[in-house]
């Protein structure tokens, strides 16, 4: 029995050598049979349980502790903390307060990260000003949970949206006087919210509020209609003097902002008090000094300390200001571990300079911090943003282990630097090796199947996403749309779009844009300026999408109005790409000098992109002499433009000045440039099938061949003829209308009439311009074959359906 004791008293003493939930649970038991339920004790198993994260028990033994002590409380406020049940958390330390009972600096990380993960700056800094009157500013762990929470807050929700949170209980009011009997007050609320999701809300919720040691509760019931005033009936347990006090309800989605005013007038309460709302726009944003000034006043700093305000100021965009703390923590003798430098590796990324975040590679290695996982994946984005994806994949096949954030750094990586074969390789190796994607996966490889048009895969990673409940996700949904559209079926996209609770600007310009690239501008419009009607502020690229559904159809008009509403209405500068599309629409419409006066006075200086959209007009209009201007122009600003030197060349060989065109391939000869031949691509049974202009090489080239010669005799029944004018090679015409029969898209269209089954729609990509015969051609065969056939060439998507392309034949 004695031994018992001894080893029982020791284990109280020493309650951290408790390492499993059985032997709490055996010294649970032997406390109560022979100490029974006294607090101190209790408190002591209760600060196991928690250690060991076990909130139930927990919970039930602080109900047995009737006047629970300081440890009862930081134990329970803790354990709420590390179950994300923040809201019992701070409850739990208000009612500590309102107790009396004053918290050690142990309470105070807890209560700061419920703060921070609910996103209360008021209260959080309720709560910072709680711990210097009780003189824990000092401590390092409640110095540190403070730096955490100020740089997590460098931008703060306004209250309309923001979940419901303890209001700003901590700070210092008047001292309570006596308690009264319960007075009713009729509120006026005075400000709409704009958030309220039903007709009719019904609140009825009792708040706690701080009074010095003391507690004071509110109740506030009503009904709130949408409507500029509200009554809510407030019943006081208390009598207060002149209370000035912010407030937040929320109820089913609705969140209404107070300013409460109570006041006592001779003894008696005036009865009626007016709701005032804050400005939001008084605490949207938190100075980062903040962060800093909680920094420099603590006596103590550990690597945590150094580690956090320097991530802090990564992570909000003030990466001189890392710099400087990172070369501040060497002049304190402290030497980065490896969250300071994937704390750090971001920032080079930003700034594209991989010399320094070479410097930070080969420090890693040197001291054995290569085959972290955060540093491999903060290498992998590093070098990828870099544009040095090779190097990106090195880090990653170097890595030992490799978890959920490595397989997403090297797939987005590849994915945005133009690997999309490449980015899709290895989200079939991260399926294989049991890594389940997360949300963030799918995000980053669904541009690939966009980029590829490989609607299958695209359509099997959206049943995916369905399984694993990701579609309600906005990013998902967003990529979803932008997929669907480049792949050539802006239905779904729409049908995605719709479904969306809640539009973002990247849906919105992935909506407008898949219209505008698939010739219904008129529907891109009208997206665009149902988007300016819900609120949703235009940004640069949804200029640019509707800019190019303009140019599509030649509205000349509302592309200028479009253009002047940039600047005039919303102060976007016009970019290049705003410039081009502009540029573009009035070299389709056939405005060739008005193209060229219009790029010569932009305000910035146009770069060989924007002329060439002027070059490929004057090849449509066969205007020789403007090209010839134009020409030259692109080659002072970029004189290896290589589709410049073609774009002439063709315009040459069209004009049957065939000496010019000859000198001009002479001179790409001696310039080591090489032409891109067409290609064209067609998706059948999940594999991707190439074809090049004349190709002989598919296995199926007999009966691809077959297919052409009768669908021609067929064509050419209908009234089809030959356009030569397209080739633009010195041969016999016979050898013309050949060389146009064989053109890749032509090739890939009859593979997929063969290989698939009838009414099937055939979907082709083409790595340049459609030309005017095919496009002619490809309508027929809709028409003779009773399919559509959607072909996107490097500008657009045309759906060729019986016999008329969506275009218009203007494109």
């Amino acid at each position: 029995m004695g031994s018992t004791q001894a080893l029982l008293k020791t284990l109280l003493k020493k309650p951290g050598t408790i390492k499993s939930h059985y032997q709490a649970k055996q010294l649970h038991a032997q406390i109560l049979r022979t100490r029974g339920s006294d607090p101190s004790f209790m408190a002591t198993i209760l600060s196991i349980y928690s250690y060991l994260n076990h909130l139930h028990d927990s919970l039930l033994v602080f109900d047995t502790i009737q006047s629970p002590p300081t440890l009862a409380w930081k134990s329970i406020i803790r354990c709420y903390t590390s179950h994300g049940l923040f809201l019992q958390s701070l409850a739990s330390f208000i009612q500590m307060r309102a107790l009396g009972i004053y918290p050690d600096h142990n309470v105070f990380p807890s209560v700061l990260k419920s703060c921070t993960l609910l996103m209360d700056l008021s209260l959080g800094e309720s709560v910072h000003g709680c711990i210097i009157r009780l003189g824990h500013d000092s401590d390092l762990y409640t110095g540190n949970a403070l730096i955490n929470m100020y740089s997590k807050f460098q931008s703060l929700r306004e209250n309309a949206g923001s979940p419901f949170t303890v209001p700003q209980l901590l700070n210092e009011i008047h001292e309570q006087k006596g308690v009264g009997e319960n007075r009713s007050y009729s509120v006026r609320y005075t400000e709409r919210t704009g958030r309220i999701k039903h007709d009719e809300l019904e609140i009825n919720r009792t708040m706690l509020y701080l009074c010095g040691d003391a507690k004071r509760k509110m109740s506030i019931s009503g009904t709130f209609c949408e409507s500029e005033s509200y009554q809510i009936i407030n019943k006081l347990e208390a009598r207060v003097l002149d209370i000035n006090h912010d407030a937040s309800v929320n109820s089913f989605g609705g969140v209404l902002p107070q300013s409460i005013a109570y006041k006592e007038v001779d003894g008696q309460f005036n009865g009626k008090v007016d709701i005032v709302s804050k400005e939001n726009e008084d605490k949207k944003v938190v100075q980062m000094d903040s962060m800093r000034k909680v920094f420099d006043m603590m006596p103590n700093k550990d690597l945590v300390s150094w580690n956090t305000v320097i991530a802090g100021n990564a992570q909000n965009g003030l990466y001189k200001e890392a710099l400087a703390m990172l070369r501040e923590m060497g002049n304190d003798n402290l030497k980065p571990d490896s969250f300071t430098l994937s704390s750090v590796l971001p920032i080079f990324a930003e700034y594209v300079d991989v010399i320094k975040g070479k410097e930070i590679h080969g420090y890693a290695i040197r001291h054995g911090f290569d085959a972290d996982v955060f540093i491999g994946s903060s290498l992998i984005d590093m070098y990828a943003k870099c544009t040095r994806i090779n190097d990106s994949c090195q880090v990653f096949n170097h890595l030992p282990q490799r978890d959920g954030i490595s397989w997403n750094s090297i797939i987005a990586g590849c994915v945005q630097n133009g690997l999309f074969d490449e980015g899709l390789r290895f989200f079939r190796q991260m399926l294989m090796v049991k890594i389940k994607p997360k949300h963030v996966t799918f995000s980053s490889i669904m541009p690939a199947c966009a980029h590829l048009t490989t609607l299958h895969l695209g359509r099997q990673l959206h049943g995916y996403i369905i399984r694993r409940g990701f579609d309600d996700n906005v990013y998902i949904a967003s990529s979803l749309v932008d997929m669907y559209a480049k792949c050539g079926n802006v239905r779904i996209a729409k049908w995605i779009f719709d479904k969306m609770e809640q539009n973002d600007m990247v849906s919105w310009t992935a909506i407008i844009m898949g219209y505008a690239l698939h010739g219904h501008a008129h529907d891109a419009i009208a997206l665009f300026e149902q988007m300016e009607t819900e609120g949703v502020k235009p940004n640069y690229v949804s200029f640019m999408a509707v800019l190019t559904a303009c140019s599509h159809t030649g509205l000349i008009d509302e592309a200028w109005k479009y253009f002047h509403s940039m600047t005039l209405k919303y102060g976007i500068a016009p970019g290049l790409e705003h410039y081009a599309a502009v540029a573009d629409l009035l070299g389709r419409a056939g405005k060739l000098e008005d193209a060229y006066h219009f790029i010569t006075k932009m305000h910035i200086t146009p770069t060989g992109s924007v002329w060439s959209t002027l070059l490929a007009a004057c090849r449509v209009h066969k205007n020789v002499e403007l090209a010839e201007k134009v020409a030259e122009e692109i080659f002072k600003v970029d004189p290896g433009n290589m589709g410049a030197y073609i774009l002439l060349s063709n315009i040459y060989s069209a004009a049957r000045r065939w000496k010019d065109a000859a000198k001009l391939r002479v001179s790409m000869r001696d310039k080591g440039m090489r032409k891109v031949p067409a290609c064209s691509w067609i998706e059948v049974k999940n594999k991707v099938h190439a074809f090049v202009a004349g190709d002989k090489s598919h296995v199926c080239y007999d009966r691809i061949n077959d297919a052409l010669n009768v669908l021609m005799e067929q064509m050419e029944r209908e009234g089809y003829v030959a356009n030569t004018n397209e080739v633009l090679h010195d041969v016999e015409e016979e050898q013309k209308k050949y060389l146009l029969s064989n053109h890749s898209e032509r090739l890939a269209i009859a593979f997929g009439i063969i290989s698939t089954p009838a009414g099937t729609t055939i979907r082709v990509t083409k790595n340049i311009r459609v030309c005017l015969d095919c496009h002619t051609a490809i309508k027929f065969m809709s028409k003779i074959v009773g399919r559509e056939i959607v072909v996107r060439d490097n500008s657009r998507f045309h759906h060729f359906k019986g016999g008329e392309c969506s275009c218009g034949d203007y494109w």
